[in-house]
């Protein structure tokens, strides 16, 4: 299984962070042992003091698929919303010296997944609440590339299996978390996750 994720894809969420607005899809991966297993405790990373929450839409690839070039919809079958942490210290050291994000991004259990649901046609909402305040509401309607773009994009570099997903990007509100925050995820108007961050 492959993780593919999509950067600065909400023209807000990359201005709140001082990026350009990108002129094609910022495209990182990580790796399978990055999603949290189902049940499993997330634990705050002790290389951090700057822990942060992205809420993303995540599609889940339903079949093979290479340079694909139309009915790139075909290729998913569900859809979640999940949450891409990041490591925000670390990450801005990294970038200051122009080396790669992953161990700011792609750590073990850095990447957080709901309960699947079935897609909706026609503009999707999603959003997160930390302890029961909300902090980030995305739509569809925002983002920068939509589904179809980023499915082929990314099948122009790397073949797209079964089981792998795509993070499509978060929206502004991004910010810090810490031991003993509820962060709960909401695809439409219902709870796809609850998660407790634990010491």
């Amino acid at each position: 299984m492959k993780i593919f994720c999509v950067g600065r894809n909400y023209a807000e969420h990359a201005r709140e962070l001082g990026n350009e607005i990108p002129e094609e899809p910022v495209i990182f991966m990580k790796p399978s042992t990055a999603l949290l297993p189902v049940g499993a405790d997330f634990h705050y990373p002790v290389f951090t003091k700057d822990l942060h929450y992205e809420a993303e839409l995540v599609l889940r690839v339903a079949k093979r698929g290479s340079k694909i070039s139309s009915d790139a919809l075909t290729y998913i079958d569900a859809i979640t919303v999940g949450i891409d942490f990041t490591a925000r210290d670390l990450q801005a050291e990294l970038k200051k010296k122009g080396l790669p994000w992953e161990k700011a991004k792609a750590w073990d259990q850095a990447a957080i997944l709901g309960n699947w649901q079935a897609i909706p046609e026609g503009e999707i909402h999603f959003s997160l609440k930390k302890n029961g305040n909300p902090v980030q509401q995305g739509s569809t309607n925002y983002m920068i590339f939509p589904f179809d773009f980023l499915i082929a994009h990314i099948s122009q570099y790397f073949t797209l299996e079964p089981g792998d997903l795509i993070y499509t990007g978060t929206p502004a509100g991004v910010g810090p978390c810490v031991v003993g925050d509820e962060l709960e995820g909401y695809f439409e108007d219902q709870s796809v996750f609850s998660l407790i961050i634990h010491a």
